[in-house]
């Protein structure tokens, strides 16, 4: 594998960090010369480089070889002390700089000698490493691109397991592209997957080729050379033949081949996402005839997108009993008669395959003709980073996609190692990790850390280490099992588990834990140098008290930057002496009171404090954390914010601000705070004196917040500020957001009316709006012209008695095209509406995608306007002529009506007489996909004769409809009535 490190080595990325304080501005000019000898710096950076010299070839290395790791091990020791004392070194010199703080110089040599006589000793330590060089057989190699493995060729190789239904996706997938002239589809896939043998498969498929006129088999990998690459598809199609070297001629060859002609190009193991590269390399291939195709392999999703007709196929791992078949094929296993207790074992060493047909044909080869239980067993038990290289390709096959991250990337990824396998990755939560740890690149002009940490997390996405998993009712991130024991293994000491891990080393810097952390863990100096004390809550403790922590686990770590807790009831005062701490998390803790100490954590950045139940005041110096950049206290009954939050410029994410009545922490406070993001909650809005007060807070400029949460307080008390419905409209009127905003949600509000800027229709993308308990509102908002509602929940008006007109359009508003009322809303929600009447429709069709009606507790509301109601909506829906199932139930539950369009099926119940103004209204006739019905607890009469049921109608079910008389039972027709009660 040598070469392969194109990325970078990972300890190479961290040496460059290192390095890179050293010089830094700030370092130079505070500490070198002062605090640290000049000599002792330049002696520090001449032994980074020399270990940097020889880290690439001691990764490639380690592999199959201990000595070597434990050399890895040892240097990366040295670089995270060396790491940790610069910064310290550099923390306390800004301190001291900013408070004009001038100890004795007594004090000051004392500390200053303690840390250099520290950095030497780094120093030996690392020179001493570089001197093993020659032992180990170290030596500095090139960091240049060549692959593990040999190219590939179009020939399939042995017996094809478990593909069958992804032959025909990708035969369907290519044959729907048969109208264009050129269609580029990528098989997307992890390492092992087996994207190669599926691609040589098609192009092996003698039906599939029927009508090619030209093919070719193009092994690209790493290197991505347009002006090699095209030589070889022309060599391709030409029989081996090409003499041609000008770029310019190549292409104007190329394009004279395969003009008119109908051509199947495979591009296997493809890297590059380099656009440029793309659009020259595929020019000549725009000349084709229709249907005319490029099939790429690759573990990169974004490959290939450059072309107008593009798609990609990603192809996922294989059963437990499709890898047997191949370990069984491979291992020359017999098909029957063979051991069962081989077979046993065998299965067991598939599991760990994951899926992954390259595993099991690897670990199948390696036994071959073996059938010694004694060494299956030992396959079996053997961790998969301990084969040599030369014994089995599992290895280079998931490292060449580490390899191939950029160096800031594997220290990122390699960090995911604190969590358990399978756990459910939170993106914001390990972005914000990233960056105390500071694995993330410097942001670009404009660009925040946040952003960059989105691109890292995205770029391991696209590279196929993180598997985005979609169900129901969530969307989570999960790393494949396989990469997971890579990441473990390269984080090896470095990283521990704690629970999994009962023992800890010397050299672990980062520990997860998630069960209580015993005292004699504490007691030892193994934990002093921890840079990370993380919980992760990952559901195995359910039942079980809460994880917890030594009181005075604080005194005896310094070098904290991430520190989370399970449970904890005090937090200590001694806080302060984490000066290099940027993540805290107190969340769901037992804390009633926070001490001002944490105040002095100068270069905090994230600080959780989510459904703290007892705390309701956060420290008074909270405006000294400069550098916060996330305060959560979602859930958290806060009676008022700190004075002085404008002061804390940096701040991201704010989850949640609680007006107060002062001066220094009224709603003014938030006018400084213009780079906020996400999810803005703002309480106690009954504090705003005016709507000049109002407008302070400047809502409308923080162009960022995607969601905003405006809340007055429910109670009425006599510290409530006294305003009238009309000051409350203009209030809400001075808390007018941006236009961008996607969900809004009012609660409590006192006014009458609402300012005309709710349901404005420049709000082209807001997606979700919910009003609640705005009990002297007689009117709702016009909402029916935001296009992109999707959501809309009403509750609690007391004072509402008829919807009408005004609902779904507001005719002061200068709309350029008017457009029909609620285009894109699928759920809709009314609740406790005690005084609600009247619910008229526009004259126009309206709620056109409309997939959910529920109606609670809305006792006034006439049962047969309503239904009208009802009919008249799902007659409007665009997706009514699917509904192959239609379910009324009419009587239960009256308090809770429902309507659902779930895909075919539609599902009506608690209206009453719906079943009547459906037939009277023909709305079944609209359902001309009709096959069954079913109708239970029916109370009114109804005809079911002539022509009032649909001709695709298959089955009929009635139940408990005692007013459907026997008389209209004989006009139906008997073919399809099942049920009759």
């Amino acid at each position: 594998m040598a070469g392969a490190l194109v990325g970078g080595a990972f300890l190479s990325g961290f040496i460059n960090v290192v390095f890179d304080r050293l010089i830094k501005r700030e370092f130079v000019n505070l500490v070198v010369g002062k605090n640290l000898h000049r000599q002792l710096v330049e002696k520090l950076k001449t032994a980074l480089l020399a270990a940097e010299a020889l880290v690439a070839d001691a990764e490639q290395k380690q592999f199959g070889n201990e000595l070597v790791r434990k050399w890895l091990d040892s240097l990366r020791d040295a670089l995270y002390t060396a790491d940790d004392l610069l910064e310290r070194v550099l923390i306390r010199a800004e301190i001291r700089n900013k408070a004009r703080i001038r100890l004795p110089r007594f004090f000051r040599n004392l500390y200053d000698w303690k840390m250099e006589t520290k950095i030497e000793d780094v120093v030996k330590r690392i020179e001493d490493l570089e001197k093993r060089k020659d032992t180990l057989g170290l030596k500095e190699i090139p960091t240049g691109s060549s692959s593990w493995r040999p190219p590939s060729t179009s020939l399939v190789k042995g017996n094809v397991f478990g593909r069958d239904a992804d032959q025909q996706a990708l035969i369907k997938m290519l044959n729907d592209n048969n109208d264009h002239n050129l269609s580029v589809i990528s098989i997307v896939g992890m390492g092992g997957v087996g994207k190669t043998t599926l691609a040589q498969c098609l192009y092996n498929n003698k039906d599939l080729m029927d009508g090619v006129d030209l093919k070719a088999w193009i092994c690209v990998s790493e290197n991505f050379d347009v002006v090699e690459t095209t030589k070889n598809v022309i060599k391709g199609i030409s029989s081996g033949v090409c003499s041609l070297d000008s770029f310019d001629l190549l292409q104007q060859h190329l394009k004279d081949k395969l003009s008119k002609k109908k051509f199947f190009i495979v591009l296997d193991d493809v890297w590059s996402e380099d656009a440029d590269k793309w659009h020259s390399f595929i020019a000549p291939f725009q000349h084709g005839r229709k249907g005319s195709t490029i099939l790429l392999t690759t573990r990169m999703v974004n490959v290939g997108r450059i072309v107008q007709h593009y798609n990609s196929y990603t192809l996922n791992q294989l059963s437990d009993d499709d890898c047997w078949s191949i370990f069984a094929d491979n291992a020359s296993f017999p098909e029957s008669n063979g051991s069962s207790e081989l077979e046993g074992i065998g299965r067991k060493i598939v599991e760990r395959c994951d899926g992954l047909p390259f595993a099991a044909e690897a670990l199948g080869r390696l036994l071959r003709s073996e059938r010694r239980v004694e060494e299956w067993n030992k396959i079996l038990l053997s961790d998969i980073w301990e084969f040599p290289m030369t014994d089995s390709k599992i290895v280079p096959a998931l490292l060449i996609s580490y390899y191939h991250l950029p160096a800031h990337l594997k220290h990122c990824f390699v960090y995911c190692s604190l969590y358990p396998k399978d756990y459910k990755l939170d993106k914001d939560e390990l972005i914000l990790l990233w960056m105390a740890e500071d694995l993330l690149q410097p942001p670009r002009r404009g660009q925040t850390l946040e952003e960059v940490g989105c691109e890292c997390f995205d770029g391991l996405v696209s590279r196929l280490f993180f598997k985005q998993v979609e169900n129901d009712d969530e969307k989570y991130f999960v790393m494949h099992d396989l990469k997971h024991d890579l990441a473990t293994f390269l984080a090896g000491d470095l990283c521990c588990r704690f629970g999994e891990k009962e023992e800890m080393s010397i050299l672990t810097r980062h520990l997860s834990y998630n069960h209580s952390i015993p005292e004699v863990t504490c007691s030892s100096s193994k934990i002093k140098y921890l840079r990370t004390l993380f919980y992760i809550n990952d559901g195995s403790h359910i039942g079980k008290a809460p994880a917890t922590l030594p009181c005075d686990i604080l005194s005896k770590n310094k070098y904290l930057r991430v520190l989370s807790f399970g449970r904890i009831d005090i937090f200590p005062d001694s806080i302060d002496k984490l000066i290099q701490l940027r993540y805290l998390d107190l969340s769901w803790s037992d804390i009633e009171v926070l001490p001002e100490s944490l105040c002095k954590l100068c270069n905090l950045q994230t600080l959780k404090l989510n459904n703290c139940f007892s705390l309701t005041m956060l420290p008074n110096g909270m405006c000294k954390l400069v550098n916060l950049r996330h305060l959560d206290i979602r859930g958290t009954p806060l009676k008022e914010m700190p004075k002085g939050m404008s002061k804390l410029k940096q701040l991201h994410i704010l989850s949640k601000f609680v007006v107060g009545k002062k001066e220094d922490n009224g709603i003014q406070e938030l006018g400084g705070l213009l780079n906020l993001h996400g999810s803005l909650e703002i309480e106690r809005l009954e504090n705003v004196v005016d709507a000049n007060e109002a407008r302070s807070a400047r809502i409308i400029d923080k162009k960022h917040i995607d969601e905003l949460l405006l809340k007055w307080s429910l109670s009425s008390g006599d510290d409530m500020v006294s305003n009238t419905h009309t000051d409350e409209q203009d209030i809400l009127g001075g808390l007018q957001p941006h236009t961008g905003l996607k969900e809004l949600t009012v609660e409590g509000f006192k006014g009458e009316i609402f300012p005309d800027w709710i349901g404005h229709s420049l709000y082209q993308n807001m997606t979700s709006v919910s009003l609640e308990c705005c009990w002297n509102c007689c009117v709702l908002p016009s909402l029916g012209q935001l296009p992109s509602l999707k959501s809309l929940s009403i509750r609690s008006f007391d004072e509402l008695k008829s919807i009408g007109k005004e609902f779904y359009k507001n005719e002061g508003h200068q709309h350029s095209s008017p457009i029909a009322p609620f285009p894109s809303l699928e759920t809709l929600e009314f609740d406790d509406m005690s005084c609600w009447e009247e619910w008229q429709l526009p004259d126009s069709e309206a709620f056109p995608q409309l997939k959910s009606l529920q109606i609670r507790d809305c006792p006034m509301l006439k049962g047969d306007m309503l239904s009208q109601v009802l009919v008249r909506i799902v007659s409007s829906s665009l997706d009514v002529s699917r509904v192959h199932e239609l379910k009324i139930k009419e009587d239960a539950e009256r308090w809770d009506k429902k309507m659902r369009l779930d895909g075919d099926r539609l599902s009506i119940s608690g209206f009453e007489c719906v079943v009547e103004c459906a037939f009277k209204a023909r709305i079944i006739h609209h359902l001309t996909s009709l096959q069954e019905i079913q109708i239970s607890y029916c109370s009114s009469v109804v005809s079911l004769g002539g022509n009032c049921l649909p001709k695709s109608l298959q089955k009929l079910k009635i139940f408990n409809c005692r007013l459907l008389t026997r008389s209209n039972q004989n006009q139906i027709p008997n073919f399809f009535l099942e049920s009759f009660m």
